[in-house]
């Protein structure tokens, strides 16, 4: 891109953020307002140069909405931990130089090696009237992610990766000022920092205060606040069955961090009239793609700024939203971990991960497929497959773990003949529910554990 794009893009988002927001606007429904973000940032931004890291511990979307502002205005770097707990914050100081932890709950975030800062702290501090808009390239935010596997990973983010991918969220799905988002996602994750933050600031749309789980409270939510749109993860679509209001202002609903089951879609489309707009990417690569259920079709439609191709079966992405952490190829692509084929219309499938792919006795085996044919089996409501660790250390064993109750040794016999007998599970574990991180990715840590735990299971 070039010195003119550039600073046309800069002087873009330095408008929809600060120029043209209307500081008595509500952000938060019933709540904070525009004006008190910027208040917020002022007091944020004043803590320290922008060479050292605040590291954020705090659902509250005001003060998360404030901090992101703080850092693209010259304020500390801002970190999100994959998690608000003492593992996850001494993860992140191994690895950046933390100064200020700003938390709604110090006491249990207190650390000796650096500050931690309540709100109320913070509303004390002096506010920083310098303002320095930085560079659309530079890295301001660090996520880590690593709830599902229990190794963090690290990526950084600039101003074009986020509020470019903002702004083309809102123009894809015409998001409008009169709009209300109900999250079911946390704002430390890309998906709800995302679509719960990003996308209702840069609309001058409104969001709601809580991060609402439970059906019962999505259901109330909606109904009290007139919601418009919906920022859930696939866990929580399967259980949302039946007690929608008669009248819902719904009209848009999003799932992403994981695989949306056709049926929940479906279910969701009968009791709403509103399609599923599923969204694929990840944090290091930001939106890909996307696709909506109640059309029938499996193909992903490729968002407009993003070049793609595939090689050797993995699909390679090009775009603004790249994260700058990653590794590309001399063409600017990175290689993703998921297998793809090319559908019709520039369109594309996939196929599962690259590492779903394993050798069992030197044979390959795919487990995507296998879980598949799990799920369909009569009587199984849920189901996940993975390598687990024996003994000696070695992941050889395949292990399947199911919401049934059916006999595990039933289930071994119904899969006879339908796989190989090398793909035939060594242990069917029955577990209650497929445990999920908070983003609804599968908690493949936990059902390590739960392998471990369950000696007798066939």
């Amino acid at each position: 891109m070039d010195e003119t794009t550039d600073t046309s893009a800069q002087e873009k988002w330095v408008d929809f953020l600060f120029r043209s927001l209307d500081p008595q606007r509500e952000f938060v429904a019933g709540g904070a307002t525009i004006g008190t973000i910027q208040h917020w940032a002022g007091k944020i931004r004043g803590l320290t140069s922008a060479d050292a890291c605040l590291c954020l511990c705090s659902h509250d979307k005001t003060l998360v909405a404030a901090a992101l502002i703080a850092s693209l205005t010259g304020g500390p770097r801002l970190v999100f931990p994959y998690a608000f707990s003492r593992q996850a914050l001494e993860s992140a100081l191994e690895n950046m130089p933390i100064a200020w932890v700003l938390t709604d709950q110090p006491e249990e975030m207190s650390c000796p090696e650096t500050a931690v800062i309540s709100p109320q702290m913070l509303e004390k501090m002096d506010t920083s009237p310098v303002i320095r808009f930085i560079d659309n390239d530079e890295p301001f935010l660090t996520l880590f992610t690593g709830g599902s596997t229990g190794t963090p990973k690290i990526w950084d983010k600039t101003p074009r990766n986020l509020i470019e991918e903002a702004c083309y969220i809102c123009k894809r799905f015409s998001i409008a000022p009169a709009d209300i988002f109900l999250a079911t996602v946390p704002p430390q994750h890309i998906y709800g920092l995302l679509f719960a933050i990003m996308v209702p600031l840069v609309a001058s749309a409104r969001v709601l205060p809580d991060i609402y789980v439970l059906p019962r409270a999505i259901m109330t939510a909606m109904e009290n606040f007139q919601a418009t749109v919906l920022i859930s993860v696939p866990p929580c679509y399967h259980v949302l069955d039946g007690d929608f209001p008669a009248a819902h202002h719904l009209r848009l609903a999003f799932s992403s961090a994981g695989v949306l089951e056709p049926d929940a879609a479906a279910r969701f489309h009968k009791e709403t009239g509103i399609g599923i707009h599923e969204i694929y990417g990840s944090t290091e690569t930001g939106g890909i793609a996307t696709r909506c259920h109640h059309d029938g079709k499996a193909v992903w439609n490729v968002f407009d700024p993003v070049a793609w191709q595939i090689v050797d079966d993995c699909l390679q992405v090009r775009s603004p939203f790249l994260s700058p952490s990653l590794t590309k190829n001399q063409d600017g692509f990175f290689v993703t971990a998921d297998r793809a084929e090319r559908s019709e219309q520039g369109r594309f499938i996939l196929r599962g991960r690259a590492d779903d792919v394993v050798k069992i006795g030197g044979k390959r085996v795919d487990l995507r497929e296998i879980q598949e044919k799990i799920k369909q089996i009569d009587g199984v409501q849920d189901a996940a497959v993975i390598l687990t660790t024996k003994t000696e250390g070695r992941r050889t064993d395949l292990s399947a773990f199911v919401v049934s109750q059916i006999d595990p040794a039933e289930l071994r016999q119904k899969m006879m003949g339908q796989v190989e007998a090398y793909a035939i599970h060594r242990r069917f574990i029955s577990v209650e529910k497929i445990p999920v991180t908070p983003t609804g990715k599968l908690d493949r840590q936990a059902l390590e554990l739960l392998a471990q735990s369950r000696k007798t299971s066939l």
